[in-house]
């Protein structure tokens, strides 16, 4: 089996708790402290196994390969995923049984992590997943005032549109909003509104 640690918790002795997203479930599992296993840390793809305890519901971690990435290395790429991948665990929690396309998000994401700016391939998950969850509100609407956005919108959590004067937010290029919500695309954006994207993605899935 294959997955994506999300989170770590440390328990008694050292040992872990480590939840990790696969392509059907998000499982949580114990590791040993003392036991003999590859090195683990959150945001690692690992091949594993499970196996589970007669004196515990959750199942012990086993069998533990990282298929590590060449970006790994690379510590502001691989502190920015540390940033990223938490918000599944956050967004998912409690959920058994997901659907295959979060897997599969953070396996796109992965392969352009190394090749482009690791910042915006999240900015752009987080758009690919509202519009998945049918919760991207592209209408150009004001979630306060309800009316129509004829100016350069405003954004909050959850990238939902404002006017300016409605959640006193800093506003964005139009053109560029509806680039990002149309194609998925940060190509309109300068370092600058990308960081305060960045921002955005990092209050929460």
């Amino acid at each position: 089996m294959q997955g994506y640690i999300i989170h770590i918790n440390k328990v008694k002795d050292e040992d872990l708790i480590v939840s990790i997203l696969t392509r059907d479930l998000l499982v949580d599992t114990y590791r040993f402290y003392g036991a003999r296993h590859a090195t683990i840390n959150l945001g690692y793809k690992i091949d594993f196994e499970i196996q589970q305890s007669t004196r515990s519901n959750i199942a012990q971690l086993r069998g533990v390969i990282q298929l590590a990435s060449k970006w790994y290395a690379q510590r502001d790429r691989m502190h920015i995923w540390q940033l990223f991948i938490p918000l599944f665990y956050k967004h998912l929690k409690g959920i058994d049984s997901i659907e295959p396309f979060y897997f599969d998000l953070l396996e796109e994401c992965s392969e352009k992590w190394l090749l482009q700016n690791p910042k915006r391939v999240a900015i752009e998950a987080y758009i690919k997943l509202l519009g998945f969850e049918g919760r991207l509100h592209d209408d150009f609407t004001c979630f306060v005032c309800e009316q129509k956005i004829q100016e350069n919108p405003a954004i909050v959590r959850g990238f939902l549109l404002g006017h300016e004067k409605c959640i006193y937010k800093n506003t964005f290029e139009a053109q560029a909003i509806q680039e990002l919500f149309s194609h998925k695309s940060t190509l309109f954006f300068d370092d600058f509104d990308r960081e305060k994207l960045w921002d955005i993605v990092l209050e929460g899935l």
